[in-house]
């Protein structure tokens, strides 16, 4: 398994440890986060050592060549003296090290190749981080949403299975109208006595100078009657 598999394998756990754990989403998101990056630093490691056996490749094919090139020259350097035999060894000698360049050439590009996949799926792996961790926040906050609706639905649901409790509330109500007519009806009341009392006290002023008025007409005349029948019985 390579390592960006290992990689997947991991996140994919830490997603259904918050599903089947239902664990608090915040701490699960962080710490995945935590276990992401940790990861994407072990991947960078890997990369880097495909990267040092690439330059390692690279290192020791040009070195082959290089002694290639050498053992050529001491060929030429042979045949001027007349030394065929020792020409013919130093082309060999060649021989052996192009042989040797010519393997790690083909085990170089192989691996340069492996190492700019690597690379790409690197920068892939941190873009897809970096955007997870931008969405922790748009995660947790919609796992608070869903939490809360979740405990309003149970509340909900427990308060409609539970009759006695709006029943109490009902009756309370009508208790409270109750209470609320008789006091409307007690103030109505009271208004209406006092001002049929208010009336009666305005009624008894209006009329109580006019009733004296009267009685002191009558005394007057009565007065009159009596001094006219004195003057009467004087004569």
């Amino acid at each position: 398994m390579g390592m960006f598999d290992r990689l997947k394998t991991v996140i994919s756990s830490n997603i259904n440890a918050i599903i089947s754990k239902a664990e608090d989403p915040e701490k699960m998101l962080n710490q995945m986060i935590i276990d992401m990056n940790e990861q994407l630093i072990e991947s960078k490691k890997a990369v880097a050592m495909a990267i040092a056996d690439e330059k390692r490749l690279e290192r020791e094919m040009m070195e082959n060549k290089a002694k290639a090139q050498e053992w050529e020259n001491k060929a030429m350097l042979a045949v001027r003296a007349n030394r065929d035999d020792l020409a013919k060894e130093a082309l060999l000698r060649k021989q052996e090290f192009e042989s040797y360049a010519t393997q790690l050439a083909q085990q170089w590009e192989a691996q340069k190749q492996s190492v700019e996949k690597l690379k790409e799926a690197l920068r892939q792996l941190q873009s897809k981080i970096e955007e997870a961790n931008r969405k922790k926040n748009i995660l947790i906050a919609r796992a608070k949403r869903a939490e809360a609706q979740q405990r309003i639905t149970q509340t909900m649901s427990s308060m409609a299975g539970n009759k006695s409790a709006f029943e109490t509330f009902e009756r309370m109500e009508r208790k409270i109208e109750e209470v609320e007519a008789q006091a409307e009806a007690t103030k109505e009341l009271e208004d209406t006595t006092t001002g049929a009392s208010l009336e009666k006290q305005f009624a008894q002023l209006e009329s109580s100078p006019q009733a004296a008025d009267v009685m002191l007409e009558e005394l007057k005349k009565k007065m009159l009657t009596e001094d006219a029948g004195r003057a009467n019985s004087q004569q």
